[in-house]
């Protein structure tokens, strides 16, 4: 009886992943073996920086408050802590945003919890 490889499914897995790779550099794109490993690795990559993305963003938004508190006379741990005993529920986002787009409300903020 001749051996059965089901050569259909098997071309369609490899095409599969050789077009996720489209647009790398050398191997990294044609050759089956090396294509798989750097698409697995690309997930990896990818589940990681999803979390690392988050991080980012907290960061950014606390270095744009503390640049915008400093202009008016206050540090960023001092703004936080004010906010907290005054019972301002804003989160960083907003107030970052507030303190790049809309600086006169990010002053009206300082102001009342000052």
């Amino acid at each position: 009886m001749p051996r059965s490889v089901n050569h259909v499914a098997s071309r369609n897995r490899r095409k599969k992943v050789l077009k996720l790779t489209r647009g790398y550099y050398g191997a990294r794109k044609n050759v089956w073996t090396v294509a798989k490993n750097t698409w697995e690795k690309g997930l990896t990559y990818a589940f990681r920086d999803r979390r690392a993305k988050k991080r980012n963003f907290r960061a950014l938004w606390i270095q744009r408050i503390n640049a915008a508190a400093r202009l008016e006379g206050t540090s960023y741990s001092r703004l936080m802590g004010a906010l907290h005993k005054n019972g301002v529920e804003i989160n960083r986002k907003v107030l970052a945003d507030l303190a790049m787009n809309h600086p006169e409300a990010f002053k009206a903020i300082v102001e009342k919890v000052k």
